[in-house]
């Protein structure tokens, strides 16, 4: 359970999330480190970074739902550093979507700029099922990078939508063949890192700015509207039913 991070060459990172028996989900203890992560790299002389997942049937399961589900400010401020929700972040992120991309690994991945995922991976947000509250950008950045309709058709009903589908929505960039996903991450990758470094980082500090104002003016709602989640019957309910693989019965 665990980050990977190694250089590609002199500008290019490689970031990997490793929790495959959970399917590379995010324990408390791997966001702090994300977040940590990021601001070294931001701080550094990389000048692009590929995000991808362990294995071959996940990029990012979201919060490892075994784990602490809290969500209490301090909490709440480490998992919004981690997914990047309202953190402006100078370096272009590519991500390689290799595998299943649900819940706030969807989160996470709102916050990369280029995105190709592997033909089998699937999309969705299914917090609602569970009753928990997407607490991740999702209700913010999701809206705003595919339109309302879809946005609220993937929140709403919690359902997942193969890669292809992914791609028709914008979710991603495009669909390739997954023994040549990496190897088109780090030709992109490369690719922008090739370009000026001061350019480059100029037009992702300005984008990355204008959503996280957006994000930020939203927080003490968003922390209130979660807490009024988590604090419901069918937030005990949605969790038991999840870690116990039953359908929720929400009375």
């Amino acid at each position: 359970m665990e980050i990977h991070v190694r250089e590609h060459g002199r500008h290019v990172v490689v970031v990997t999330l490793d929790n495959q028996p959970r399917l590379n989900a995010m324990s408390r203890q791997m966001m702090a480190d994300l977040a940590r992560l990021w601001d070294e790299l931001d701080r550094g002389s990389c000048r692009c970074v590929v995000l991808t997942g362990a294995g071959a049937r996940a990029f990012c399961a979201g919060a490892d739902m075994s784990g602490d589900l809290s969500a209490a400010p301090e909490t709440a401020r480490v998992v919004s550093h981690a997914l990047l929700k309202h953190h402006v972040f100078s370096k272009p992120i590519v991500a390689a979507v290799n595998g299943d991309c649900v819940g706030g690994g969807v989160e996470l991945l709102l916050s990369t700029d280029v995105r190709a995922a592997a033909p089998h991976a699937r999309f969705g947000l299914p917090e609602v099922r569970w009753s928990i509250y997407p607490f991740g950008g999702a209700t913010v950045k999701l809206p705003q990078q595919i339109g309302y309709v879809h946005a609220m058709d993937l929140l709403l009903t919690g359902r997942l939508v193969d890669a292809a589908e992914a791609a028709r929505l914008g979710l991603v960039n495009r669909v390739v063949p997954a023994e040549g996903l990496m190897a088109w991450a780090l030709e992109t990758a490369e690719t922008i890192a090739g370009n000026s470094p001061s350019a480059v980082q100029a037009v992702k500090r300005q984008i990355s700015a204008t959503i996280a104002d957006h994000a930020l003016s939203r927080e003490a709602l968003e922390q209130e509207l979660g807490d009024r989640v988590r604090a419901s019957t069918h937030f005990r309910e949605g969790v038991a039913a999840f870690r116990e693989k039953r359908p929720p019965r929400y009375e």
